[in-house]
């Protein structure tokens, strides 16, 4: 299925228009921040609300490096970084509040972030955004046009992909499940959950970085506003809506959220919106699991 899936995404570019090469760009990029949305919801139980902000960091590095002339991949390196760092912080919180006190704390980070994007004009140049964000060259292969950077995110979403896949089913990713199913129980068992809780905000949030950093090129035009609260709230609805603690949960989710919409349009936008709206709030009322929880009931049966 997987590959399968692989040969769908290397052949769809060659027969779509460029706005659907540019859906189908966004889509690799909100897969990789879902992603590392998964590792620290769905696979150790820790609500975040700030995946969007962590989105935010790492376009903003990528947009005030490139834009002085430095590699895309020194924003890579920062954003990662940075998310690594910042996201071992926000960890900290989660090892004393727990929930829905959780959520706030990350929902209060995410503000800050805004906030911080927002007005230190001298730094992310405020409302104004940041314009003409170029996409990079990679051995003399330019990734100007819409084709060659999908492939481009493709690639990185590929590394992303191999590199999740290798992290669950390792002892780390074997922990950051005893977390998630009872915390008391897998401190008894020997398991650090002290350093498992922060590990997950960590890779998770620079998992948002680099979604950020490709996200930046494929729009060459950021301000604040695409960073606040909503975002962070989309990434967790496609989590939950593809199926949080599975693998391909964010691949599907992230599609339902994204191209979904955009294909789904007939009629007035409002009445494909209301329909969409109301398709998500009876998945999520009769099955919280998501579409992958939901098809594994089904094949149960």
């Amino acid at each position: 299925m997987s590959l399968l899936l692989f040969s769908v995404l290397v052949a769809a570019p060659f027969f779509l228009k460029p706005y659907g090469i540019y859906l189908l760009s966004l889509w690799v990029v909100m897969t990789i921040a879902a992603i590392g949305l998964n590792l620290t919801l769905g696979y150790a139980g820790q609500i975040s609300l700030a995946q969007g902000a962590f989105v935010g960091i790492g376009a903003y590095a990528a947009a005030l490096l490139t834009t002085t002339g430095w590699p895309l991949w020194s924003a890579f390196l920062l954003a990662i970084a940075l998310s690594l760092a910042i996201g071992w912080l926000l960890g900290y919180p989660a090892l004393r509040v727990q929930h829905h006190y959780l959520a706030f704390v990350t929902l209060a980070f995410a503000t800050l972030v805004y906030l911080m994007l927002r007005n230190e004009e001298w730094l992310t140049k405020g409302v104004y955004g940041v314009p003409n964000i170029p996409r990079p060259t990679l051995l003399g292969w330019s990734t100007k046009a819409p084709i060659p950077f999908y492939f481009f995110c493709l690639g990185i979403l590929a590394l992303v992909s191999a590199g999740t896949w290798w992290l669950v089913r390792s002892p780390w990713g074997r922990a950051f499940t005893a977390l998630r199913e009872n915390a008391l129980r897998a401190d008894s068992l020997g398991v650090d959950t002290r350093r498992y809780t922060l590990m997950a905000f960590a890779f998770g949030s620079a998992l948002g970085g680099v979604a950020g950093v490709l996200y930046a090129p494929l729009i060459q035009f950021i301000e604040p506003t695409v960073f606040n609260l909503n975002l962070s709230l989309s990434l967790l609805l496609m989590v939950m809506v593809g199926g949080s603690g599975y693998f391909l949960g964010p691949f599907l989710g992230a599609a339902v959220s994204v191209l979904l919409p955009e294909w789904a349009r007939f009629g007035s936008d409002a009445l494909y919106l209301i329909l969409y709206a109301i398709a998500v709030m009876v998945l999520m009322a009769f099955c919280p699991s998501g579409l992958l929880g939901l098809s594994e009931r089904v094949f149960k049966r």
